[in-house]
């Protein structure tokens, strides 16, 4: 996959984790984009760890899942770490 090809990925991905969790999360689509390119790696690298599958397709649906679960991760952490600044 290409470098614009993963960081269209990162940036739907973390849509769809900020989509998925609730409560408002703080950030606007650099931020999401951001988050979902990290995400995105995390999974990836996750991914590779455990299941043995990596982020090569893009249209692959272990690529996506892998990639959300991913930015769900790191939306939690960011989501944890910019409440405990702000109280």
């Amino acid at each position: 996959m290409g470098f614009f090809g993963f960081l269209l990925l990162g940036l739907i991905a973390g849509a769809i984790a900020k989509a998925i969790l609730p409560g408002k999360q703080g950030g606007g689509w650099f931020i999401t984009l951001l988050l979902g390119v990290v995400g995105a790696l995390l999974g990836g690298f996750l991914g590779g760890l455990l299941f043995n599958v990596n982020l090569n397709e893009f249209f692959s649906i272990s690529t996506w899942l892998l990639a959300i679960a991913g930015s769900l991760i790191v939306l939690l952490i960011y989501g944890a770490v910019s409440r405990r600044k702000t109280a």
